[in-house]
């Protein structure tokens, strides 16, 4: 009689968790909120190609986490922000209205918790220290700065913190002339105790250190410039001596093409052995970032393959990396990780498989 009584209730509870289940909408599916939508999405609407709400990805999936660190560094892909810092509503620091565009919608915390693992940066001498901006001219302006650097140094030496097992690419435009004046800026963010110094870095396209090796030195900051000469002045790796790159804004858009940036060595050069590829406007939009972030990009991410020599890109640089139709430069991301972990068109097919068998 008893058992009766309460089996009733445990049934009750099983169908209210399996129609909440059923409930949870599925990429791609109608939504009126966030709530109607599973894990790593949220309720967007893509206007004005798609009528109505529905649930997109807004979190990258972990490939340390799914399949193993075992690998070297430029064996895996990393979703990469364009103009980081340039965030929408970000207030004035400096009392003047920002005159300027805008890169992204998150902050740079909220950006690295959603999965992105590279930031790429415009540091500029300003008000005697270092500032991110978005000018013209090398000169930075009070209604071009967003903030000072320090503070967004300070979000990625927190988030670094809490996630031990975690790397972050930083990728400088750099405009900074003052002696030190970076270095000064990392030191008293608390960034140095993560540094990867350029001694560890290969040359002549050879492979990166194992990310578990990184991960057990703690070295999990990798930070590129502009400028040649900090190398050696400073320790900070000149980009163009480990990285290629496609060209950026509309020359990187350009459908069936895809060529290195002036500053680049041709892309198909193996004496790089990372990958960076582009992919977004001269002129940022948002709602042509939802657009663009569809099969345009996964077509793009094909074409720069070939262009680089078979060599699937480490990196892809995009602006509001979380507007799009559905999967955008999440799935994408996911499509590079998959073709480098074990070939496949998407990484989480590659937990199926051994990668030390398939590599």
């Amino acid at each position: 009689m008893g058992g009766t009584f309460t089996a009733a209730p445990a049934l009750a509870l099983v169908l209210l968790v399996a129609l909440s289940v059923a409930a949870t909408a599925n990429v791609g599916e109608s939504c009126s909120t966030a709530a109607d939508c599973g894990g790593g999405q949220w309720c967007f609407d893509c206007q004005p190609e798609f009528a109505g709400s529905s649930c997109v990805r807004s979190a990258a999936t972990n490939p340390f986490q799914l399949t193993n660190n075992s690998l070297p560094f430029n064996k895996y892909a990393y979703l990469t922000t364009h103009n980081s810092f340039a965030i929408v509503g970000e207030p004035s620091h400096t009392g003047v209205p920002r005159i300027t565009f805008d890169n992204q919608e998150d902050t740079v915390t909220d950006q690295l918790n959603n999965g992105v693992r590279a930031l790429m940066l415009d540091t500029y001498d300003f008000k005697g220290d270092v500032w991110l901006c978005h000018s013209n001219g090398g000169k930075c302006n009070d209604f071009t700065a967003f903030e000072p650097a320090l503070d967004t140094f300070k979000e990625i030496e927190a988030f670094l913190g809490a996630n031990p097992s975690e790397i972050v690419t930083l990728i400088l435009e750099d405009y900074v002339h003052a002696p030190n004046g970076l270095t000064n800026v990392f030191k008293a963010s608390g960034l140095m105790k993560y540094w990867f110094p350029v001694s560890k870095m290969p040359q002549k396209g050879k492979d990166w250190p194992l990310v578990s090796d990184m991960v057990a030195s703690n070295q999990r900051l990798l930070v590129f410039t502009s400028i040649r000469s900090k190398q050696a002045t400073e320790g900070i790796a000149y980009q163009w001596n480990y990285m290629v790159e496609n060209n950026y804004g509309d020359d990187g858009m350009d459908a069936g093409k895809c060529s290195n940036r002036a500053e680049s060595a041709p892309l198909n050069d193996k004496t790089k052995s990372l990958v960076l590829v582009n992919y977004f406007p001269s002129v940022p939009v948002k709602v042509t970032a939802c657009l663009q972030h569809s099969k345009s990009l996964t077509d793009m991410v094909n074409t720069c393959y070939g262009a680089a020599g078979n060599r699937w890109a480490n990196f892809l640089a995009v602006d509001y990396y979380k507007r799009s139709d559905g999967g955008g430069a999440f799935q994408a991301t996911d499509l590079l990780n998959g073709r480098l972990l074990c070939g496949c068109q998407d990484v989480k097919a590659c937990s199926r498989f051994s990668l030390k068998t398939t590599l």
